[in-house]
């Protein structure tokens, strides 16, 4: 089916304005019906950093207070009305259960008071489905791929097959690739957000320089685990008791600890990779895809198996309204090629997980369902 032609009633008819709310990042976007961002904007809660780490009840106020005015500014930045919006979006799951409440009740409120539709986004769905977005790859990323998706709270290598169409090939069985980073940058005594901080102070250090265990590494399957590699490191510092660490000694620790999660990954995805033959592109997504040491490693893990390698930009691999809007705009394109009648998730529920294999059932005709 064109999506050119359409109904006028059709979601895909006009821009979808799509809200982010899921954890600590408040965000909305504006795309056209081709994918096109026509305006954005982005804002880092500041409120968590005293507390070592997101604070859901903070986190819930802070997307209240702020996401009349930040709709506001972005219909602002696109030159828009509000009438002049063809459906609205909002992040409904996974996540953290306040946020995603607040997000997605002021997104069904405005799609009721305009009269348009509201689409109800999965969160991871969306990352995976990031590497489509028009001109971000070049040459496009075609299905099937592979998805390594690494941030604060995930750590999986998904097959992704179609919108809607995903296997979970591993996971972590413990600490996401991002909370480790975290944690450790807290050891450190860098503060929070830890990631970007540790990965700054591992430029002037020696990644061989400290041997630190590389879990699971060599092991079958694509499974995840950081935990022993946190323990291992906090005992390197034990003889310092409270006193400040020396700062060689600090950034020789954080070089190697980073090679060390660099090297787990490109082994696990090595392994996913083997698992999914048919994948034509590895994309990396989530805010830990950001790290360059991660990425180089990556790149080299695709170009062993001669594949592409993509990771969005910085701007995209952190938590975004535009992501959204793109996976709405997906899923309703889905739905017209298989000519099902376009979503309406107005009743809808957030949910604080919503695993990915349940989004085939959006595309099962009602008819079918036993």
């Amino acid at each position: 089916m064109s999506h050119q032609n359409l109904p006028k009633n059709s979601a895909l008819a006009g821009p979808v304005l799509a809200i982010e709310s899921s954890c600590d990042e408040t965000a909305c976007a504006i795309l056209s019906s081709e994918g096109v961002c026509l305006a954005q904007r982005v804002v880092s809660q500041d409120g968590h950093a005293d507390f070592g780490g997101v604070v859901p009840e903070i986190a819930a106020r802070a997307h209240l207070a702020l996401l009349p005015g930040l709709v506001q500014a972005t219909l602002k930045d696109a030159g828009m009305t509000p009438d002049e919006v063809g459906f609205v979006a909002a992040s409904t799951g996974p996540g953290l259960i306040g946020g995603l409440i607040v997000g997605a009740s002021f997104a069904k409120g405005l799609a009721l008071s305009l009269g348009k539709p509201f689409v109800a986004v999965n969160h991871v769905e969306a990352h995976a489905l990031t590497a489509r977005l028009p001109g971000l790859v070049p040459g496009g990323a075609a299905f099937p791929y592979l998805l390594l998706l690494v941030s604060g709270g995930h750590c999986q290598c998904i097959a992704v097959e179609g919108v809607g169409r995903y296997r979970k090939l591993g996971g972590t069985i413990d600490d996401a690739a991002g909370e480790a980073f975290d944690k450790v940058a807290k050891m450190l005594g860098l503060g929070w957000p830890g990631g970007p901080a540790l990965e700054k102070l591992a430029q002037s250090g020696n990644p061989k320089a400290i041997p630190l265990p590389r879990p699971l590494m060599g092991r079958a399957g694509c499974d995840f685990s950081f935990s022993g590699l946190k323990t291992a490191l906090s005992q390197k510092l034990a003889p310092y008791g409270l006193d400040p660490l020396p700062h060689q000694f600090a950034a020789d620790l954080a070089a190697s600890f980073q090679q060390a999660v660099a090297d787990v990954v490109a082994d696990r995805v090595s392994n996913a990779l083997k698992m999914m033959p048919e994948a034509g592109l590895l994309v990396a997504a989530g805010g830990v895809a950001a790290n360059s040491v991660l990425r180089a490693r990556l790149e080299e893990v695709a170009a062993s198996a001669g594949l592409r390698f993509a990771a969005p930009p910085l701007r995209l691999c952190t938590d975004n309204a535009v992501m959204v809007g793109w996976a709405a705009l997906e899923t309703c394109r889905e739905a017209a090629d298989l000519g099902l009648p376009q979503p309406d998730d107005s009743t809808v529920r957030p949910r604080p997980r919503w695993p990915l294999e349940d989004m085939a059932a959006r595309f099962t005709p009602q008819e079918s369902v036993v």
